[in-house]
């Protein structure tokens, strides 16, 4: 019987075709990766909305000390997460360690929440986007624009990108992030140089500033902003030396993201005084960074500034746009969708397949909010405060729970590698981060109602969270079909470009 034929006998085992079912590896370098994580976390829309947010709703001053909380809780899951990075080099970072530490089953149910969490995370920036666009065209071009047109319009363009070579993409996103960056650091100066009456105060690093029922809330809050660094794997068969690069470019990332984030919430505290941060935030929401700078760096870079709060938004966009393409191939590849998933454009190596899987989610549910909308001209209510702030909770969820997962595969991989030893330190600090993120995700669903902006008897405060307890189910389910069909491919879930390799290296054995 030859190879061919003994393939096809077996369910679940496709025959090797080629380069389209890998990656193109030696894309991306350190800065490259860097750069293509950190446009995920969207500094500017962070600093300009999360964190008028959070002080105007939980009503907590010690929001820089949150954010150097969050940063060591997830150095701790990055200690465990990046060593896993070594041993596996899979597109479907997330669902591929919870595969291999806690069976194929488990990781078609994260692989699956993964997909709907970014899809989510993506999908919901398309509404504060719209909303900032239609805002510069009626304030400089007198042109009442809806939002759902800019929203169409980006989702065409980003999906075009998400065609082209990822080192392409990642050079629109690291001139994007960089300009975004700067400007937040100008701010930044200009706050600590010309402080308010209590001077430079340090009064939010205070721990007692964390008291209160709302302190569980605000971590919701604050953890969502460092959404991203987490997706470097991802990556990992599109780098040249994974092994170094990937663990490297997280602990920039984390460390980066947790020190820029709680300097610049520190110099918001410091422009309007820590006793008055949370009565101002109330009072102009999203419009208090450009207020402050206003008052300090005038109208003119305000007017930069908005503008490049819309490209920073466009640079996330772009970048989950590319972590979702790479998810779908991933569960193409290894049955968890549709074959057509697991091929790559021949012509740049991206993954078009998913690409196009991701532009037409974000078209429908762009299109679904538009023809809800109320108003023609665009009403904010719809697609800031419910399409950003819902599908946004959402992805965040969905993230926290597969970090607390993946905590916990790391310690059964190396227990059941016999490596329980020499990783010690690394399983202790995984379990203390897989604690810290359960506690975290048991308060987002318990506070789901307040993290979206619904009553406590709203519906909505189980069935937006609903979304990703019924993925984690579904996903269950076919994990459990496809060990009972065709265990083959089930035992392969996990193993990535791994698996074909060694089926190429099997086909070419004579």
């Amino acid at each position: 019987m030859t190879t061919e034929s003994s393939n096809k006998s077996r369910p679940g085992i496709s025959t090797f075709k080629g380069e389209d079912r890998a990656l193109r590896a030696g894309r991306l370098g350190t800065g490259g990766l860097l750069l293509s994580v950190l446009a995920a976390t969207a500094p500017l829309m962070v600093v300009a909305g999360v964190m008028p947010t959070t002080f105007a709703v939980m009503g907590i001053v010690g929001q820089p000390l949150l954010f150097v909380v969050l940063g060591v809780v997830l150095v701790l899951f990055s200690v465990g997460y990046a060593e896993m990075s070594r041993h596996v080099h899979n597109a479907g970072a997330f669902y591929a360690y919870i595969s291999r530490g806690l069976g194929g089953t488990a990781g078609a149910s994260a692989a699956l929440v993964a997909l709907v969490a970014y899809n989510a995370l993506q999908v919901g920036i398309y509404g504060i986007f719209g909303f900032e666009v239609s805002g510069l065209f009626g304030t400089y071009a007198d042109l009442s624009v809806a939002w759902w047109i800019p929203a169409l319009v980006a989702a065409l363009v980003v999906g075009t990108l998400g065609w082209l070579k990822i080192d392409v993409n990642a050079r629109v996103l690291g001139v994007l992030l960089i300009i975004e960056v700067a400007l937040v650091v100008i701010f930044d100066i200009a706050a600590v140089s010309d402080p308010a009456a209590q001077g430079l105060s340090l009064h939010a690093f205070n721990p007692d500033t964390l008291s209160g029922a709302g302190i569980g809330t605000a971590l919701c809050f604050c953890i969502a902003a460092f959404t991203g660094f987490e997706q470097a794997p991802v990556y990992a068969e599109e780098t040249s030396r994974p092994h170094v690069l990937v663990p490297r470019v997280m602990f920039l990332a984390v460390s980066g993201v947790a020190v820029f984030f709680a300097l610049s919430s520190w110099a918001l505290t410091v422009a309007t005084g820590p006793s008055a941060i949370v009565g101002e935030a109330q009072k102009q929401s999203a419009g208090l960074l450009f207020g402050l700078t206003e008052d300090r760096l005038g109208a003119t870079f305000t007017d930069v500034l908005h503008f490049l709060f819309v490209t920073g938004m466009f640079a996330a966009l772009l970048s989950f746009h590319n972590v979702v393409a790479r998810y779908a191939f991933a569960m193409g590849r290894e049955g968890l969708l549709p074959a057509a998933f697991g091929r790559t454009n021949s012509a740049s190596g991206a993954p078009g397949t998913g690409s196009l899987l991701q532009t037409a989610v974000s078209v429908v549910v762009i299109a679904v909010f538009a023809i809800a909308d109320d108003k023609p001209t665009g009403d904010p209510t719809e697609p800031v405060l419910h399409l950003f702030t819902w599908f946004g909770n959402i992805g965040s969820l969905g993230v926290i729970l597969l970090m607390a997962a993946a905590s916990a595969s790391v310690v059964v991989f190396f227990v059941r590698r016999g490596a329980a030893g020499a990783q010690a330190w690394r399983l202790i600090t995984s379990t203390l981060a897989g604690i810290a993120l359960l506690v975290i995700a048991v308060y987002t669903v318990k506070d789901f109602d307040v993290l979206v902006g619904a009553g406590p008897d709203s519906s909505l405060s189980w069935l937006l969270p609903g979304i990703i307890g019924l993925a984690v189910l579904v996903g269950l389910a076919q994990g459990l079909v496809m060990r009972a069909r065709s265990p083959e491919a089930h035992a392969r879930i996990g193993l990535g470009n791994e698996a074909f390799q060694l089926e190429k290296a099997a086909e070419e054995t004579p």
